[in-house]
């Protein structure tokens, strides 16, 4: 199975709201996650971020769901790069604030660097959580 393969495979689970158990056949052990926003502060492993995002995404954004808008593979640097829209309104009951109904569509580009046995060794999520935030009625 390609590298890239794997890469799409990982991405499409871990956005499709599998988790941790869903996504782990394609992730490296120990595989780091790191992102700029402020939302994610304090997720450093990709296990960590796929239960995060599925959390998210059945509970506050219960029905959230993602368009991948395009992706890429560099075979130099074993890198696969992935740019999407997540889709989302918030209609749970969790959440920073009570249902707000408002709908998000925050662009997001995932830096999916695979090691040598093909997994995923480390994920860079490139996100303007700020404006997913305001969008949704949260900040």
């Amino acid at each position: 199975m390609s590298a890239f393969n794997n890469a799409t495979k990982f991405f499409h689970a871990c956005e499709g709201l599998e988790g941790p158990s869903g996504t782990a056949h394609y992730v490296a052990e120990g595989a780091g996650f790191e992102c700029q926003a402020q939302a994610l502060t304090g997720i450093e492993t990709v296990q960590d971020y796929a239960g995060w995002l599925a959390g998210l995404g059945t509970t506050a954004l219960a029905g959230a769901r993602y368009r991948l808008d395009s992706s890429a593979w560099d075979a130099e640097s074993n890198c696969a790069l992935f740019f999407s829209t997540f889709i989302a309104a918030h209609t749970g009951d969790c959440g920073p604030v009570a249902p707000t109904g408002k709908e998000t569509n925050s662009h997001y580009v995932y830096v999916i660097k695979m090691n040598d046995a093909g997994k995923v060794a480390h994920v860079t999520k490139i996100w303007n959580s700020s404006w997913a935030l305001r969008e949704l009625g949260w900040a």
